[in-house]
């Protein structure tokens, strides 16, 4: 039974720890401090491990700061005569070689103590304390039996020669759940039976011969705590009443020396070491394995390290999936189609196979590489598009390289290879959010070889020019009358940034790049693709650039409409005056509009019929819209459209006209009504639908459009 009241139980105030007193008690007792952490580790871990783990333990136990004591100072006791410095230490070294014994669970967060130390660390050696006799070999059984409070329970008492209250403060400190019961199990070590092999000669006596842990210790010099006449504690037995060691029991031929005593021999001394040998042939065959994993790692760095493929040289390309002689010699920088300036003024063709290469970082390999990896693979990070119609497959061989710099804080690329244009831009700062962009081009004349997109920025757009443009204006459809504001362009090509109607969501203003080129000027229009497109005035058969004053009125009342072609793979798009109308009530002349967008890729051209009424600030009005359809174009040259229109005064009317091919038109339906020649005008009531229809010279009824 544990003699301990409520008050010893009460940790007493050892006062504040600086760091140099705790370093300065370690240096001095560091042998002692790591007897006790090697006695405190499980005996599983094995000697050469406990050895290596001890030292480690006791060397990571300083404080990083300075350690405060109590905030109020109570009675000191009699076992506080122990150097605050030494005890802080002794408490961190039990603390941790009591977690170090703790098995590794598979939902708990590890501890740094239950891993095998970092430093110090042997190699090729394995290091053990000196081996003692039989009676330290029973009394490391012994101690196996315990747990590891138990363990510290007894060191503490028999190697520090603490007495119970101690012993029970200094577990409670290190973080034992219940020291009582280390305590007791310490105490029924000496009480055990005996281990096979002890007895008479030299082992552990049995208990109540007076050689308990604390029997044959009080004639032995004070460790670094207090040191107690009469045995550790004062409360347990010493020596006999006449003043006499204990002897040995069964009339042996020898003293046997006491477990408290034991604990003090080289056999527990981790500071006092001997060296062996690890397994040679093991260590020879682990050898070998290391020497085959490193060449191993070192022929899959240099397979990944090879052109065309690797880590990083590609950027945010994906995996190769083939390898061919043609796919590499396309994704090789170094092949790139370069055209020297001086070959498109004696070109008898000006396309885009005649654009030189521009731009600063044209000979930056990595770049190119990396643009070219990307075209040919774009990873999942890489932002693409393309315009319908318009494959985004790898190049069948070297394309040409038109520019490659910085605009706008990225670094761009432009390539093409006879049918696209390609644009790959990555941010100055890296790789990561790459952009692709695919536009179809093939057979591109001058006109529409003259500008590519180069930048889009906080609503801007820049172009890279084609060498033979001479001059460069912005021309907002939208204001007939003003003129053209210059555009500036750098030595390469570049221009300035202006506003785009790509991504505007009004229709307040719509900008267009005008060019002059050796034989005029042209008109632009970003529609959200790499390719502007080409604007047209005139009828299908003989269309032109609508630069005069005729068409720019006409395009400022249906330039809203082109939002209806965006990103749709527009190359140009032709407004067509088909018609004009005298309307009802003497309100004037109306005009009928056909516009219609053709693409890159021959199909799915869009087709609009347009009325405008006299007044010039009055938008067009959609009369009807067609995808597919061959009308307004060169193969069929006709169309026919109707609204239904409200006069000034008040009256509806369906209004109805056609190319001046129709030789007759009719409406059925809601609204019955005939006219000779290609106009009709036919009163209605609100609201009103009616089948349109129209009748060529040959007498072929065709219907209107939809």
């Amino acid at each position: 039974m544990l003699n301990v009241s409520t008050k010893d139980l009460v940790p007493s105030p050892v006062g504040p720890v600086d760091v140099e007193q705790a370093e300065a008690a370690l240096v001095e007792r560091y042998p002692r401090l790591v007897r006790i952490a090697y006695l405190v580790l499980p005996p599983s871990l094995g000697r050469n491990r406990r050895v290596l783990t001890a030292h480690a333990l006791v060397q990571r136990s300083l404080p990083r700061r300075r350690v405060a004591g109590p905030s109020v100072p109570e009675p000191r006791l009699a076992e506080d005569a122990v150097d605050p410095g030494y005890a802080y230490v002794r408490s961190e070294v039990l603390r941790q070689a009591l977690v170090a014994g703790l098995p590794l669970r598979r939902l708990a967060l590890p501890s740094r103590a239950q891993f095998p130390p970092l430093l110090p660390h042997v190699w090729g050696l394995r290091l053990f304390p000196r081996v003692g006799g039989a009676d330290e070999l029973a009394l490391d059984q012994r101690l196996s039996r315990l747990s590891g409070p138990g363990r510290a329970a007894y060191v503490l008492r028999g190697l520090e020669r603490q007495g119970d209250a101690e012993v029970l403060r200094v577990l409670a400190a290190a973080g034992v759940a219940d020291p009582a019961a280390a305590l007791a199990e310490a105490d029924a070590l000496d009480g055990a039976p005996e281990l096979p092999g002890e007895g008479p000669g030299g082992a552990l006596p049995p208990d109540g011969g007076g050689a308990g842990p604390e029997g044959g210790a009080a004639a032995e010099p004070g460790g670094p705590g207090r040191s107690g006449a009469g045995g550790a504690g004062g409360d347990r037995p010493g020596p006999d009443a006449s003043g006499r060691p204990d002897l040995p029991g069964h009339g042996g031929p020898g003293p046997r020396r006491s477990g408290a005593a034991l604990l003090e021999s080289d056999e527990f001394d981790p500071c006092a070491l001997q060296a062996r040998p690890t397994d040679l042939l093991r260590r020879r065959q682990h050898a070998r394995a290391g020497v085959v994993a490193v060449a191993a790692l070192l022929v899959c760095g240099a397979l990944l390290g090879l052109p065309g493929d690797g880590w990083g040289r590609n950027g945010a390309a994906a995996p190769s999936y083939a390898r061919n002689p043609a796919a590499e010699a396309a994704l090789d920088p170094g092949a790139l189609k370069r055209v020297d300036p001086a070959v498109w003024p004696a070109s008898t063709r000006q396309d885009f196979s005649v654009w030189p290469a521009r731009g600063a970082l044209t000979g930056d390999r990595a770049l190119l590489r990396r643009a070219l990896a990307v075209w040919a693979r774009p990873g999942a990070s890489v932002r693409s598009s393309a315009t319908p119609g318009t494959p985004v497959g790898p190049p069948m061989g070297p394309p040409q390289l038109l520019f490659a710099g910085v605009v706008d804080g990225a670094r761009v690329v432009i390539l093409h290879d006879g049918l696209r244009a390609v644009r790959y831009a990555e941010p100055v700062g890296g790789t990561a959010g790459a952009a692709l962009d695919f536009a179809r081009t093939d057979g591109a004349d001058a006109v529409g070889s003259a500008a590519l997109v180069l930048s889009r920025a906080a609503g801007n757009v820049r172009y890279l020019t084609a060498p033979w443009v001479r001059e460069t204006s912005v021309r907002d459809l939208l204001a007939p009358g003003e003129e053209a504001r210059p555009l500036g362009r750098d030595a390469v090509g570049v221009t300035e940034p202006m506003t785009s109607p790509a991504l505007a969501k009004g229709c307040t203003r719509w900008n267009t790049l005008q060019v002059r080129d050796g034989s005029g000027l042209r008109m632009l229009a970003d529609l959200g693709e790499l390719a502007p497109a080409r604007l047209l005035w005139g009828p299908p058969a003989a269309p032109a650039d609508a630069t005069g004053p005729e068409a720019r009125e006409a395009w400022a009342r249906t330039a809203c409409q082109l939002s209806a072609v965006r990103a749709h793979g527009v190359r140009s798009v032709n407004a067509w005056r088909f018609a004009r109308q005298p309307l009802p009530e003497g309100a004037g002349s109306g005009t009928w509009l056909c516009t219609r967008a053709e693409t890159w890729r021959g199909t799915g051209s869009r087709v609009l019929a347009q009325f405008l009424v006299p007044s010039s600030s009055v938008p067009a009005a959609l009369a009807a819209r067609s995808e597919g359809s061959p009308a307004c174009g060169v193969r069929d040259p006709r169309v026919l459209a109707g609204v239904l229109w409200q006069a000034p005064g008040g009256g509806w009317y369906v209004l109805a006209a056609g190319s001046p091919d129709f030789t007759a038109l009719e409406t059925s339906g809601g609204v019955k009504g005939r006219s000779d020649g290609p106009l009709l005008a036919v009163k209605a009531a609100a609201g009103a639908r009616a089948d349109l229809a129209g009748t060529l010279p040959g007498g072929t009824r065709v219907r209107a459009l939809r």
